[in-house]
């Protein structure tokens, strides 16, 4: 079957939208693994959001509404008044509130312009749903996450 041209696909917005979010998800660890159905099922949950520097993506103490996978930049993790960590390329955040229903446990800030992928909270618990295995690498993660902020 023949594809449409990158102009026409474009201008709909339609199956290279998807197209491209699969090739962006193939290469997050997170969802590592995943069959083509996980993955179909990850990107059409997701919506890329492009974000600029120095805008803030959650903050400490906030309810959370959204876990994000950065597919470009650079943001800053700052917990108190220190930094924890920077996340690039690959790296996701949000999952603690969503996970745990509980107030963010940090502020994130784009140290860069970013390109960013996002579920919304009702949308993620039907990810973790449907996906036990990402669900259990998000739990790792959390897990990871809890030890290295003590």
């Amino acid at each position: 079957m023949a594809r449409p041209s990158s102009r026409v696909g474009r201008s709909r917005g339609y199956a290279l939208a998807v197209e491209d979010k699969l090739e962006i998800l193939r290469r997050v660890p997170l969802f590592a693994g995943l069959d083509e159905r996980g993955l179909q099922a990850v990107s059409l949950l997701a919506r890329e959001v492009p974000r600029k520097a120095s805008d803030v993506l959650m903050v400490e103490g906030e309810a959370g509404d959204a876990f994000f996978v950065i597919v470009e930049g650079t943001v800053r993790i700052e917990h108190g008044d220190r930094t924890i960590r920077s996340m690039t390329s690959g790296g996701f955040l949000g999952e603690i509130a969503l996970v745990d229903q509980r107030p963010r446990t940090a502020t994130a800030t784009c140290v860069t312009d970013a390109r960013l992928l996002e579920v919304r909270g009702h949308e993620f618990q039907r990810l973790l749903e449907t996906l036990p295995g990402v669900h259990a690498r998000i739990r790792t993660a959390i897990d990871r996450r809890a030890r290295t902020a003590d």
